[in-house]
């Protein structure tokens, strides 16, 4: 099973949520830090231990940074991901909101090989839809859904150029699952051509301030 885990919530919050997260690892494609909608102003002492623990279990840490569709500056998502790496040793970048049109795809390719070069990997791009193509190119994992349950089940389309890439290059996000329908949810991301999934039950305005069942080993 391979997880894509962000978990919203402050260590101090749910620490038990933290502490079956470092338990489970191994059961991850990684975990996304998320300490204030990215790195925060200062280091924060709480994620700082939690993100050692993960690691020392195994788990690759992915900084979360919002690019705002593309509008925010290139300069100001390179000084989240060297914040995410410097004060809690974030292995990639998990780029939340990215813009999924053709056009946008040269500042995105240049904002992917600017963070490469100053050593984020692996780089996740999340625009939570299939995306024009060449964004499968830059991505070391594409986000192609992001939503409730509901919709996934009913109103799915898998364009027909994802067939030419691997399942593990994409990832489903999918809230709102019925902790008994988590085992399918993992199931139909796999038919649907995505290796890497993270089903949770929660519900907005934050589906991700708890753990997946599937991580939990819940049923």
């Amino acid at each position: 099973m391979s997880l894509l885990i962000p978990l919203y919530v402050h260590p101090a919050e749910d620490p038990g949520a933290w502490h079956r997260l470092i338990r489970a690892a191994d059961r991850t494609y990684g975990v996304v830090l998320n300490p204030a909608s990215g790195p925060g102003s200062r280091p924060d002492p709480a994620f700082a231990a939690a993100a050692g623990a993960l690691r020392s279990a195994g788990a690759r840490l992915l900084g979360y940074v919002d690019t705002d569709y593309g509008t925010r500056p290139a300069a100001d998502i390179v000084e989240d991901a060297r914040r995410h790496r410097d004060w809690y040793a974030a292995d990639g970048c998990f780029l939340d909101r990215v813009s999924a049109a053709a056009a946008g795809l040269p500042a995105c390719r240049a904002l992917v090989r600017a963070l490469r070069r100053r050593g984020a990997a692996p780089v996740v791009l999340n625009p939570g839809v299939h995306p024009a193509p060449g964004y499968a190119r830059i991505a070391d994992l594409l986000v192609t859904f992001e939503g409730p349950w509901s919709a996934y089940v009913s109103a799915f389309s898998r364009p027909a150029w994802t067939l030419r890439h691997p399942p593990e290059r994409f990832c489903h996000l999918v809230y709102g699952v019925p902790a008994a329908l988590t085992p399918l949810a993992v199931r139909t991301a796999r038919e649907r051509g995505a290796a890497v999934s993270g089903p949770v039950p929660g519900e907005p305005p934050n589906p991700w301030a708890a753990l997946s069942p599937a991580l939990a080993g819940e049923r």
